[in-house]
């Protein structure tokens, strides 16, 4: 089986497993291929954990759970030296930050030290305890979850620690029609975990040299030099020293050229996936809201006028001129 086919086949069962949240399936597997990290927000119930899991049991890698609470220490993710007394040697016992997929849960609920940890794994892919550097696996991905109802004693993610993100995903609550697949779904798994003649769904696995191939063929689809040129001026129209659109007068900080590199990524994985060999425009304009949404600081002004951020990424949409 081809890369491309082994990814569709994994496509399809999440999407069957995760009823009406296709788009965090698909942006789940943009991060893998992108080789980034994503940041999911909305409210609890809505299959954040579930999705992770469902793609936890479809690759050939590790899945890792962390409930992030105020008393979490950095030692509890990255790991600690254990005593030895029989011969007095210290021996390093590895933390879950060393398994592929990690589920950092309610993550502004974690203190800045724990979230200083969690950066410095994200951005070198490696942990530091004591004197000594310890390298996490080629693939790994942490999906961090914030709930946006309750702020209350929670600690906001530095801006530096958010730019890490390769995305910001939204997710919101399914329609009438949704939830009864939901409810059908869920009736259906209680069944056969009940029933003795219940057998293992069969679900397409897909390995790790299948993952390197297919990121590999992401890095190789087409990119033209103006839709290049596009996402550069897209990037650029969100600073202040930019005056070609009226974009800048709502943001305080634009986005960095981390942002630039990300949009690339996720345009070429989002065409990649659609089976396509090259990039078009609205590659890139489906990508634009994830890609900049955690990225664009807000000022006064946005706020006086009621503008959301994604407002703010619509406007810059409508105002850069696609090649």
């Amino acid at each position: 089986m081809s890369a491309i086919s082994a990814f569709q086949a994994l496509k399809t069962s999440m999407q069957q497993q995760i009823m009406g949240q296709s788009k965090l399936a698909n942006r789940l597997l943009i991060a893998m291929l992108a080789d980034g990290h994503l940041l999911v927000e909305g409210a609890p119930g809505l299959a954040k954990t579930r999705a992770i899991k469902v793609l936890s049991e479809g690759i050939e890698g590790d899945f890792h759970r962390v409930q992030f609470t105020p008393d979490l220490l950095p030692s509890d993710l990255t790991g600690l030296d254990i005593y030895r007394p029989q011969d007095g040697s210290f021996h390093f016992q590895k933390g879950p930050l060393f398994q592929n997929l990690v589920l950092a849960d309610e993550i502004n609920r974690a203190p800045a030290k724990v979230q200083s940890a969690l950066l410095e794994a994200m951005a070198e892919r490696q942990i530091t305890v004591g004197q000594k550097s310890y390298a996490l696996p080629d693939l790994f991905l942490v999906m961090a979850t914030q709930n946006p109802i309750e702020q209350e004693g929670t600690y906001p993610l530095p801006e530096a620690q958010l730019d890490r993100f390769l995305l910001h995903v939204t997710i919101e609550a399914p329609d009438a029609e949704i939830e009864r697949k939901i409810l059908q779904l869920s009736r259906k798994e209680s069944q056969q975990e009940l029933s003795s003649t219940s057998t293992t769904q069969n679900q397409p696995v897909l390995s790790q040299d299948d993952l390197m191939q297919a990121r590999r063929e992401v890095l190789a689809v087409h990119m033209s030099d103006a839709l290049e040129d596009y996402i550069v001026r897209l990037i650029v129209a969100t600073r202040a020293n930019h005056t070609a659109t009226g974009v800048v007068s709502y943001v305080q900080y634009g986005a960095s050229p981390r942002a630039t590199i990300a949009l690339d990524r996720c345009a070429r994985a989002h065409a990649w996936l659609d089976g396509r060999d090259f990039v078009t425009p609205d590659d890139i304009q489906q990508m634009a809201r994830d890609v900049l949404r955690h990225r664009l600081i807000l000022n006064y002004e946005a706020e006086a006028a009621g503008m959301q951020t994604d407002d703010v990424i619509q406007q810059l949409l409508v105002q850069v001129a696609v090649p």
